[in-house]
């Protein structure tokens, strides 16, 4: 399960008590802030691009998406700017990490 796995690269972890938008919580190793997360695997679109829904109004800090040889971490309130400001309803990773800021990539182990 991709919680799982991410998990890994987290100290200080807490998980939701209820249905929330977050997955898990905790602190990125090498990091000292903790912060929820929003992990959840991709999915294709049908011409075979991967993808991820998000909620503007998500309870999560940062969203994570799982690449094949790294994690791509997103700062949520960024990315809400970034797609308000732009007036965008569909953004693309490869285009993000070039525009936003805050961007984390973690090397798989």
């Amino acid at each position: 399960m991709i919680v799982e796995r991410f998990s890994k690269y987290l100290t200080a972890i807490e998980y939701p008590k209820e249905k929330t938008s977050w997955n898990i919580a905790g602190i990125l190793k090498d990091k000292n802030a903790f912060y929820k997360f929003d992990v959840r695997d991709m999915f294709a679109l049908p011409d075979g691009t991967p993808a991820q829904k998000g909620r503007i109004d998500s309870k999560a800090d940062k969203m994570v998406l799982e690449m094949d040889n790294k994690w791509v971490i997103l700062d949520l309130e960024e990315l809400h700017q970034y797609i308000k400001k732009n007036k965008l309803k569909k953004v693309y990773v490869n285009d993000l990490i070039s525009k936003l800021e805050w961007t984390i990539f973690l090397a798989k182990k």
